[in-house]
């Protein structure tokens, strides 16, 4: 298998508060909720970079694709991890995710290998982690 991973999705309890969320309290780029026509359609995708779009789509309805029963969630099975270029740029992230109504778990601190972060949950509870690591290079 080729890793060609494009879209991540996350399911929530309410679409609209999710959409507020990402799109006007972090700000990342939407057109808004889509496929609302559709019986369990409706979900909004965010540009995140090239080829990778984050997703929000209802857990019932993502649970009636999978044909899976909706279960409790637990923040921790995965966290997403949002690379910066450097220590400000976590503390300003975290700050503005805070703000937004996220729950900061673990604040901005000095990890034990050279790096710098900490870890948010967004109003579903997925877990976000907020990191600048020194071996990589990314540009603002």
């Amino acid at each position: 298998m080729k890793p060609r991973i494009s879209v991540i999705t996350l399911g929530v309890n309410d679409l609209n508060k999710s959409l507020k969320f990402y799109q006007d309290d972090l700000g990342l780029p939407t057109e808004g909720i889509v496929g609302q026509e559709f019986e369990h359609g409706a979900v909004a995708f965010f540009d995140l970079q090239p080829d990778l779009k984050l997703a929000i789509w209802k857990r019932t309805d993502l649970a009636h694709d999978t044909k899976m029963n909706v279960t409790p969630p637990s923040p921790t099975e995965f966290s997403l991890g949002h690379n910066v270029a450097n220590k400000d740029e976590v503390d300003r992230v975290m700050t503005q995710a805070e703000k937004a109504g996220a729950t900061v778990t673990v604040p901005a601190h000095s990890t034990f290998w050279g790096g710098y972060s900490g870890y948010f949950q967004d109003p579903d509870g997925h877990l976000w982690e907020v990191v600048w690591n020194p071996e990589w290079e990314f540009t603002t």
